[in-house]
């Protein structure tokens, strides 16, 4: 298998890991435990953008790499495995941003509530850039220099 299918391979996973992540932490404050909530205050915004730097951010970039280095010749396999990373994305956002009217008003905060609608929003170009690579085109024959 070629680095480029290892690379979307790793951004689907990472794709995966983050809608996961942000789906655990909204779930969370849905129902706060007490010994929590009254102990220390849970902020989720340093989760969250800790979320985003560990998750979003890699696997953007490793979705990007395969990209470029196949954009000439396209792959069915490499733009699948992208747009699967896309739609996870999408589904695991729509379904944080669900959570967001069951959590008591004291944890919303402009990131709780943005960051879903930003991160569906993002999805639409990496399932773009998936279906790019999935229409195959024909590649350049090889020269011969004799």
């Amino acid at each position: 298998m070629a680095i480029e299918k290892w690379l979307a391979v790793t951004s689907l996973g990472l794709f995966a890991m983050f809608a996961g992540e942000m789906i655990s932490v909204y779930y969370f404050m849905t129902d706060v435990p007490e010994a929590i909530e009254f102990s220390i205050r849970f902020d989720a915004d340093p989760k969250i953008f800790q979320f985003i730097s560990i998750g979003a951010a890699p696997a953007g970039i490793l979705a990007a790499v395969p990209y470029i280095m196949t954009r000439q010749y396209g792959s069915k396999p490499i733009g699948g495995l992208i747009i699967a990373g896309g739609i996870i994305m999408l589904i695991g956002m729509f379904v944080a941003h669900s959570l967001i009217d069951k959590m008591d008003d004291v944890y919303i905060t402009d990131v709780v509530r943005y960051t879903p609608t930003l991160f569906m929003i993002m999805s639409i170009p990496v399932v773009a850039v998936g279906a790019y690579l999935a229409k195959e085109k024909k590649r350049r024959p090889k020269k011969e220099f004799y």
